[in-house]
């Protein structure tokens, strides 16, 4: 006889809309008879291993509603990347809780974890049906059109740098904005939605899916000043030069790594300090600032796309209804239909896990330095509505009466 017992936990950076997906789980769940208890870990699988869990089914629908519309990971989150071993611990909660069903909301390394764990219960001949919840704000899960939480920093960018246009133009100069990524460029590439008129900025936008070279950079930078008398530039922190090797290591005197290995590139503005550095240095341009968006694009509370929230309660929902319904672990996964709307599949877990999704080159322009109409279609949707728009005065030149 079934325990009845099922288990939820988020994994890896925070979004806008995650929680919407927590909360999708649990009132979706509480439609069924079945189940008894649904239980959150706290912090992740680290929360699993470590046995601390909450029991959700004793939270009312009212709090659970207000939650879902709070960003970041109500349940926290976890940075570690399960190996094996891990997974093979992970396995032995579950089973010593009698949980039976897993749902594990996150990105590529989250879907992975749930597909090791699924083979070990599996091999075990132990009742377990996992299933993997989409969400990173870096869009790179294949399988998927996009990804929960992607579209409302998507929005956060696109209007931060419709921003920072308008403080550019005003007070002319060159503007480096950096942008989360580290292999996908998706999130950099928003912020071309934020242009309203032809001579807008961003002027160039950078992503990793192609090479960056230093002295094209600056080429760039001055071909544009030159024309319009000022440059506003958005950059991915993944750029890297042609050997792969990111930006930030060649140009900074001393490299952050995280726990993985991976060179640190959200954690600090080092990197549009470094390209602030060469322009100066370089071209001479005195007036040139540089910003790290860094956390903010995460979960901006005053910034998320209606859109995203529906999406991301809809994952979590479908999640539950593929779990009680099907015979099979898997992936949800976001499918477009028509001109904008969405349906939702169950893919296999190794056809998603471990693997990176990177911008289409349909969408990247000849130059590589900005985003074509096929991008700006793809996303417009996806920002949702009320978006903000920014206008300009039409001056009737007075003529001069002294001349000078």
């Amino acid at each position: 006889m079934s325990s009845g017992k099922i288990l939820v936990a988020q994994g890896g950076g925070p979004t806008a809309v995650i929680n919407q997906s927590l909360v999708g789980v649990v009132l979706e769940a509480r439609r069924f008879r079945n189940v008894t208890r649904i239980y959150g870990a706290l912090h992740g699988v680290r929360g699993i291993i470590n046995e601390e869990f909450v029991d959700l089914t004793q939270e009312t629908s009212h709090n659970l509603e207000l939650v879902a519309a709070t960003p970041s990971s109500a349940l926290g989150s976890t940075r570690d990347k399960p190996d094996l071993k891990y997974c093979e611990e992970i396995f032995k909660v579950l089973k010593a809780h009698e949980i039976e069903h897993f749902f594990y909301i996150g990105g590529n390394d989250s879907s992975d974890t749930v597909r090791i764990v699924a083979e070990q219960a599996q091999a075990a001949g132990y009742p377990l049906r996992a299933i993997h919840i989409p969400k990173t704000i870096d869009n790179d899960l294949v399988g998927n059109d996009h990804t929960p939480g992607f579209p409302s920093a998507a929005r956060f960018v696109a209007q931060a740098f419709a921003g920072a246009n308008l403080d550019n133009a005003s007070l002319p100069g060159v503007y480096v904005g950096v942008v989360m990524g580290r292999h996908a460029g998706f999130l950099t590439a928003a912020s071309a939605l934020g242009k309203k008129f032809p001579d807008d900025g961003p002027h160039l936008i950078y992503v990793p899916e192609r090479v960056f070279s230093i002295e094209q950079f600056l080429a760039d930078v001055k071909e544009t000043y030159e024309r319009y008398g000022r440059c506003v530039i958005a950059v991915s922190e993944g750029i890297h030069d042609a050997s792969g090797e990111p930006i930030a290591t060649l140009l900074a005197k001393e490299v952050e790594r995280d726990a993985h290995g991976n060179v640190q590139l959200s954690g600090t503005g080092a990197l549009a300090d470094l390209l602030c550095d060469e322009i100066k240095a370089k071209l001479g341009i005195k007036r040139v600032r540089g910003d790290t968006f860094g956390y903010l694009q995460r979960s901006f509370i005053g910034c998320v796309s209606d859109v995203d929230q529906r999406e991301a309660r809809e994952v979590g929902e479908k999640a539950v209804q593929f779990a009680m319904w099907g015979d099979r672990n898997g992936s949800v996964v976001i499918k477009r239909t028509g001109f904008y709307s969405v349906d939702y599949e169950l893919m296999p877990l190794e056809d998603v896990a471990g693997k990176t999704r990177t911008m289409e080159d349909e969408f990247i322009d000849a130059r590589g330095t900005g985003v074509t109409d096929a991008f700006r279609m793809y996303l417009r949707p996806l920002l949702g509505s009320g978006m903000p728009d920014a206008y300009r005065l039409r001056p009737a030149a007075v003529p001069k009466i002294l001349k000078r």
